[in-house]
Parts: C-alpha cells; structure tokens; sequence
C-alpha cells in the first residue's frame, strides 16, 4: 500500500528548495528525464502495449510529444518566456501620490497532486502535462497512477525519480501514489497546494468537490467530459461535402474515439447525403473492457433521447465493439438540449440536422462549455454563416478549429486546451502548451525590499 504520509511529508521537505531553484536548474531537470525516458522508450512502450492495447506506432508517437514537451518548458525556462516578471520604480509624482518600488513576480503555489488518465498513457500520465508544468514552475508533484496501466505507471515513475535524482533535484521532488483511497487522503491534506485531472465529469467533480470543501479550498484544475461539436455551413457542405464526411469519421474513430477533443456532435445541411458517404471502419480495440461498457452504454443512453435514432453502424471488433452514428434534427435537439452534452467516449457520434440557419443558430447557443468547437466552411470564399457562428461558439469552447479537425492537440506557447463548465472547472487555464505553468504559480509584489531578499528573477 502507498504511505500517503512518507510521500507527503518528502514533499512538503522538498519545497523550500525547488521554490528556490533558479529556472535555469530546473530546464535541467526536464532534460534529465526526458533523456532518460526517451533512453528507455523500448521497455515503456512494450508495457504500455500490454496494458493499453494502443498500437506500437501511437504510443511511441506518445512517448516523443511527451519528452518533446518538457524540453519545451525546458526552453521556456531558458529564456525567460516562462518567468514574467514587471517592475514599477519608485514615481514621487506618481497621479495618485508618490509610488514606491513595486516588483512582482510569480512564485510555486506548492506541493501539487496530479491525477493521471488512462487514455494517454504518457502525454497525460506520469509525465504529462500537469506534472511538467508543475516541475517548471517549482512545484513538487505527488502523482496518483491511473489503475488502467499501474505497471507502466510504477516503471515510468522509477525512471523520473532516477533522472532528477541525478540531476541533483531533492528527494521529494516527485512522488507515486496509487488508490483512490489514498489519493483521497492526499487531496484533502492541507500540504497539498493544487490538484490537476484528466477524466469523467463525475469522477472530477466528485474531486473538485472535495477540494472546494478543505478548511482551506484549494484549486482544481480539472479537464472533465466534451462533445467537441463541429457546424458544418451550407456553404462548407455544397463545396466538400463528402470529403468533409470521410474527415469527420476518420477523426470521429481515431483511436477507438478515445480521445477528449473526440468530435462527438456534428450539424449538417442534409443528414441523408451526409449519411450516405460515411463508412465507418472496425474500431481498435479499446483501452479496457469497463471502457466498452461504458461506450455501449452511453451510445445507449443517447439513443434513447427523445428523436435520437440509429444511423449507421460498423462492424464489429474482436471485443464487439462497433463504431455507431446516431441521427436527429435541430427541432429535437432544441427541445431536448441534453443530447448535445453526452460524451459516448469511443468510435460514435450523433449526426444532427437543421433546416435553416437560425435552427442552426438556435443549437449553438444550446451547446454547454467545451474543449473545442469546429467549423467546417468554405474554404477559399468568405463565410457568411461561419463569420456568425464563430463567435457563438468561442463563448463556449476552448478552442476554435477551423476547416481542420479537434483531435490532435500540438504543445505551443498560444495552445489552449480547456473551456467553461462542463468540460473544465478552471476555464482561465490550460492543460495543454505553455500556460499551463500559470496553474501551478501565484503572483507576489516586494515592495521597497532589498536585492538580498528578492528572488532571482527580481534582482
């Protein structure tokens, strides 16, 4: 059983000293172990086989965003672009009476508790986003493994405390919790600062609950449930519409449609010729049979909306599992907005059509928080209905594509990967890309104080 105790009291040792590295020493330590996990990819990936079922090509792809990541904040740490600092001098004519020095920084909230997901057994696991970003900004982290790959997660685990061991990083600086027990018991330790997820609404809300109730609430950062909904224009339809069709399957079951920013919901012109130019492939098999019911679930619970109906169905794979569309109109959806907020999480999607632009309109501001939204347009010629849509939908969704596809997330400084409730809980921040490190830090003002007290990056 993990000693919830001994991993927490390393890491509340180890902060003063991680909060006083310089940035500089702690690119060193994302390089360290993005070495030393690229050096030991061949053992990594054949356990993530083993206990994912994800083919060899994904997770090595995986493996490489992830170290390509922390070299990336290693950067960013370099720089400078990820310690923004501002200093006012001392003004004795400043408009509303004499200013003194004011110098503002941003410091490590604390030791953080990350919780891995299952689907990205890298990118969003033991060394993913949420436990880079933190290590960048001088956090230590306590991590509690997802149950869907724990081998995976231990072996992982034991090559990054090697590797930061080895650069010279405390003991304490990173820690692996396992059980929703003791991971519990981590949350609501008044030691942890932070926490960040990736998962189900239920569970996360279940979570950010907790969190929110601790004699002293501390944040929350969790990516929960999204349909990703894509509006496809008259305009996008009579230009390309059976390529945009064949994209959106492609897309729709990439990776068994096991991904967050799974493009569930699409709103078409004409379902019926839509419909006819999909062909939906036999899924890969999928992360573990309590996915499967889950999907089969779900795909159930949507069909049994009101004017939701079957479409069209695949067959099946190995497990049973089949790709599924299912079908309704603007009208129903309307009266029955729910449909429009249920993640199925798998290879199936919900084809609805309106008959008019103002049904269209009607939809979109139907739609609750979400990672993404998608526009597929005309591709050379202004847009009258996507220039209204648009809008509307950057009021709720993170992140709005445009004649591409939401699945497949790159790491950049201008990526934002969250949205309002009920796909985040912190709409202001980002899981994905540069800023993600802001979740991790608080800002603090020195007012007239001495170099000698200042942190590095103020003096």
């Amino acid at each position: 059983m993990t000693d919830v105790e001994q991993l927490l009291a390393a890491a509340d040792a180890a902060r003063p000293t991680i909060r006083n590295t310089t940035p500089g020493v702690r690119a060193e330590w994302l390089d360290a172990v993005a070495d030393a996990l690229d050096k030991a990819k061949d053992d990594l990936v054949a356990l993530a086989q083993e206990e994912t079922h994800l083919p060899q090509a994904r997770l090595t792809g995986e493996l490489g965003r992830t170290t390509f990541q922390a070299r990336l904040f290693a950067e960013g740490l370099r720089t400078g672009e990820l310690t923004p600092t501002r200093i006012d001098p001392a003004d004795p004519e400043w408009g509303m009476g004499p200013r003194p020095e004011l110098r503002r920084t941003l410091l490590p909230i604390g030791p953080v508790l990350v919780f891995a997901a299952s689907n990205f057994p890298f990118a969003f696991s033991v060394f993913g986003g949420d436990t880079v970003s933190a290590l960048a900004a001088g956090c230590p982290v306590v991590l509690k493994a997802h149950p869907g790959h724990p081998r995976l997660s231990r072996r992982t685990a034991e090559v990054v405390i090697d590797a930061l061991g080895a650069a010279g990083a405390p003991d304490g600086t990173f820690g692996l919790l396992e059980g929703v027990e003791a991971s519990v018991v981590a949350l609501k330790d008044p030691r942890i600062k932070a926490a960040g997820f990736t998962g189900s609404t239920a569970g996360g809300r279940a979570l950010f609950d907790i969190a929110s109730s601790r004699p002293d609430p501390i944040p929350f950062y969790g990516e929960l449930g999204s349909t990703n909904p894509v509006v496809v224009t008259p305009a996008g339809w009579a230009e390309r519409g059976g390529a945009i069709a064949r994209e959106w399957v492609d897309s729709l079951t990439l990776g068994a449609g096991q991904f967050c920013t799974n493009p569930g919901v699409i709103l078409v012109p004409d379902a019926d010729a839509f419909l006819a130019a999909v062909e939906l492939p036999v899924p890969g098999r999928m992360l573990s049979e309590p996915m499967e019911k889950g999907f089969a679930g779900k795909v159930a619970e949507v069909g049994a909306r009101p004017g939701v109906r079957q479409a069209a169905q695949g067959n099946p794979n190995d497990q049973g599992v089949r790709a599924t569309v299912l079908q309704s109109t603007a009208r129903d959806v309307v009266a029955d907005p729910e449909a429009l907020d249920i993640e199925m999480f798998g290879p199936g999607g919900l084809v609805v059509e309106y008959a008019s632009e103002s049904e269209l309109e009607q939809v979109v501001r139907l739609v609750p928080g979400q990672l993404t939204g998608t526009v597929q347009a005309h591709s050379s010629e202004p847009d009258p209905v996507a220039q209204r849509v648009v809008p509307e939908l950057a009021d709720r969704v993170g992140r709005v594509v445009y004649n591409a596809w939401p699945t497949g997330v790159t790491v950049s400084g201008a990526q934002h990967h969250g949205g309002p409730w009920p796909s985040t809980t912190a709409p202001t921040s980002t899981s994905v890309g540069l800023a993600a490190i802001t979740r991790w830090q608080r800002p603090v003002t020195f007012q007239g104080a001495p170099v000698s007290v200042l942190p590095p990056e103020l003096r």
